[in-house]
């Protein structure tokens, strides 16, 4: 959502207004004038000094104002809907496009080259741009977008110092599991071998202790693509409660955050129980057998910023082995004279 939140006095106090879309003019809301604060939730708003978007604009990207700049002195202001990913402007020296041009990609002053108060026409590939009168963003202002090319600067000719992108909002990321495209492998992997041999006629206790624990673990983790865009601190939740969630032993969601540690492990101890006897003349082997799954699910990201979308692909990953059978051999041996009970630990 995008939205700007005013208000009538400073530090966000008084009366306030929720606005949406652009209002060309405040006098129909009752709120002409007025504005000494304001809060911006998304895309950046332009607010002007005058009705139907006139007089000095001021940029306010997302964030809190405790104060803004034209106190008092807001009469309309205007949603910029742009992509604001990749921008580009191109600046040319004379009027109607001609003449030297300089293509820009970023945040510039442009008294550091040799094109300082040279230009005086503009068209806008990418984004959303404010254009300043003086170096590190002095001066008077003129909003520039995309598709709204300027063939003459007008009183703004030869005067351009600084120019600098507006910056998209905080993206929100919607996280979906294609479990549909879910991969499973297993593997076992023998932990323990406990053995015991009876040289006698009659049953004999296996071992006094019955019971054995063992160390299991889950470990999750998700993987983003090599080009994402999504920046570092954002969040999305991962729902692992999808049609085949029952196949992992796992919470019901998983928080990704882009630049920290994508990763959740935890331990548990199992414990194993073993037969309580050995057969006459039996030699026993117990197989402490672990079952390790691994699996790998797809998961479509949805990136909206402002009013755009884009979709890229992600990828979760489980590896959990904290599931643990028992596998028995017995062995028929020779009837020893030797009736005792041996067993190997």
């Amino acid at each position: 959502m995008n939205k700007i939140i005013v208000y009538e006095h400073p530090d966000f106090k008084g009366l306030s207004r929720e606005i949406t879309s652009d209002v060309p003019d405040l006098i129909k809301l009752s709120f002409d004038n007025c504005i000494s604060s304001l809060k911006v939730i998304g895309n950046p708003w332009v607010a002007y000094t005058g009705a139907n978007y006139t007089g000095e604009p001021t940029e306010y990207e997302e964030g809190e104002y405790a104060s803004v700049y034209y106190y008092d002195d807001i009469s309309s202001l205007q949603l910029v809907t742009e992509d604001l990913d990749n921008p580009q402007i191109t600046l040319y020296e004379h009027e109607n496009y001609k003449g030297r041009s300089l293509v820009i990609d970023c945040e510039t002053n442009l008294s550091y080259g040799d094109f300082d108060d040279k230009a005086s026409s503009h068209k806008v590939q990418r984004g959303a741009w404010i254009l300043y009168q003086y170096v590190q963003r002095g001066g008077y202002k003129l909003v520039a977008r995309a598709g709204r090319d300027v063939p003459k600067l007008d009183w703004f000719d030869n005067r351009v110092s600084h120019v600098r992108p507006l910056k998209a909002g905080k993206p929100t990321i919607k996280a979906e599991m294609e479990w549909d495209k879910m991969k499973e492998t297993l593997k076992t992997v023998i932990i323990d071998s406990i053995s015991g041999v009876n040289y006698g006629s009659e049953k004999q206790t296996f071992t006094t202790d019955l019971t054995r624990e063992y160390s299991g673990s889950v470990t999750e983790s998700f993987k983003f693509s090599d080009s994402t865009q999504i920046g570092f601190g954002a969040k999305f939740k991962l729902s692992l409660c999808g049609c085949k969630g029952e196949t992992l032993n796992v919470s019901n969601t998983f928080t990704v955050e882009k630049g920290s540690s994508n990763t959740r492990s935890k331990s548990e101890s199992i414990r194993v129980y073993l037969p309580a006897s050995i057969p006459p003349r039996t030699k026993l082997t117990v197989d402490v057998v672990r079952n390790e799954m691994t699996v790998v699910i797809p998961v479509k990201l949805t990136i909206t910023r402002g009013s755009h979308s884009k979709v890229e692909y992600g990828e979760y990953r489980c590896e959990q082995g904290i599931s643990f059978t028992t596998e028995f051999k017995e062995t028929k041996i020779q009837q020893s004279c030797n009736n005792t009970l041996d067993a190997v630990l």
